[in-house]
């Protein structure tokens, strides 16, 4: 997980909002290629999901890990570039 990938969900959850990979860069000053790449990262995790648009919303695992809940070494797609 990456500090963007905390500000991705984040943001997210905030505004309780669909959105593409282009309108989440734009809102957290991240590249958008960036977040295009962490945002399928978090969909591996199931921390978002994304319907037939690429619009992304947080699931609840997504709010159980920025609560604490859930921890790093619990999701299931780690790679080791992405620790």
């Amino acid at each position: 997980m990456t500090s963007a990938d905390n500000h991705i969900l984040e943001f997210l959850d905030e505004k309780n909002i669909v959105a593409t990979p282009q309108v989440i860069a734009a809102n957290i000053d991240y590249n958008r290629l960036y977040v295009n790449e962490r945002i399928r990262v978090l969909a591996q995790n199931k921390l978002v999901e994304k319907d037939d648009k690429p619009l992304y919303q947080i699931t609840e695992r997504g709010r159980q890990y920025l609560e604490g809940e859930l921890d790093v070494d619990d999701l299931p797609a780690r790679h080791e570039e992405d620790r």
